[in-house]
């Protein structure tokens, strides 16, 4: 099982992250207001946060289940599953493996396998870490961020922006794992309500990525917002309207007190912290 936070109480809503990073750290600020109506677990992926370095190589399947297993554990029997970057592959694979678990999947600047542009950054990424000439920081500036976003920081803010990023020991085996996902076979097993957010500014996952993720998952819905590929920390109030509604509709239809409301484990203490296109309508 992987390490995790709680947070909140209602409906489930397991929030995953991507390379390097933790759900916090992904997530940021929209943790608390999630929180006012949900039950928000954070696991933190194999070499993140407090979960152990992995033995041998990650898989993509094996880390689906840890995911679960850790959502059980929190208490939830039934979730939405979010997730940003690589935890939206993740998320992916958790909402074809079990769709018993799965209310519904919201994925933003995700990919269902690395295109081209993606696999050489992944690439580049890779050699940059065995170096120490410093050319790391920059690199994930400018795959992190927006270009609209970077020239609103100060000059000598701009390589700082990233240091926080990737800062994981299990960062080179989480690439690994991101270099080798092909999950579209996965793509139409899916039968939770979708939500694809792509982040036009991202120069990591480029929207192509969640092209194509709509387009192999039966009935998705699209989405686009003006972010770099930290969507959620250029612009958590636009992505907290999307997956707030999102949530809205998921649990629309559910008869009063019948949603599973997860009971925290006793002595388990949370630790925390604008334009939308409609290609797939939104209700």
């Amino acid at each position: 099982m992987l390490a995790y936070d709680i947070r909140g109480r209602g409906p489930g809503l397991v929030l995953l992250h991507g390379i390097g990073s933790t759900a916090t750290g992904t997530w940021g600020t929209l943790v608390d207001s999630l929180a006012a109506e949900h039950t928000v677990v954070l696991p933190e992926l194999p070499g993140s946060g407090r979960s152990p370095m992995p033995g041998g190589r990650l898989e993509v399947s094996a880390v689906a289940d840890h995911v679960v297993a850790t959502a059980h554990a929190a208490g939830l029997d039934d979730f939405v599953v979010a997730g940003a970057s690589l935890g939206a592959a993740v998320a992916v694979k958790v909402a074809a493996r079990r769709p018993d678990r799965v209310r519904g999947l919201f994925t933003l600047a995700g990919f269902a396998r690395p295109r081209t542009t993606l696999w050489l950054q992944l690439e580049k990424w890779a050699s940059l870490r065995a170096r120490p000439d410093g050319e790391l920081s920059a690199f994930l500036t400018s795959l992190s961020f927006s270009e609209d976003y970077l020239v609103t920081l100060p000059q000598d803010a701009r390589h700082l922006a990233a240091r926080p990023v990737a800062s994981a020991p299990g960062t080179s085996k989480q690439i690994t794992l991101a270099l080798g996902i092909d999950i579209r076979g996965d793509l139409p097993a899916i039968t939770a309500p979708t939500l694809v957010v792509a982040a036009m500014g991202d120069r990591f996952v480029a929207p192509e990525h969640s092209v194509e993720l709509a387009e192999g998952i039966p009935d998705a819905r699209l989405a686009a917002v003006k972010a770099g590929h930290t969507a959620a920390l250029e612009e958590p109030g636009r992505i907290l309207e999307i997956l707030t509604e999102f949530l809205r509709e998921v649990h629309q239809d559910d008869p009063v007190g019948s949603r599973t409301v997860a009971i925290r484990p006793a002595g388990h203490e949370s630790r925390f912290l604008p334009t939308i296109t409609r290609p797939r309508s939104l209700r």
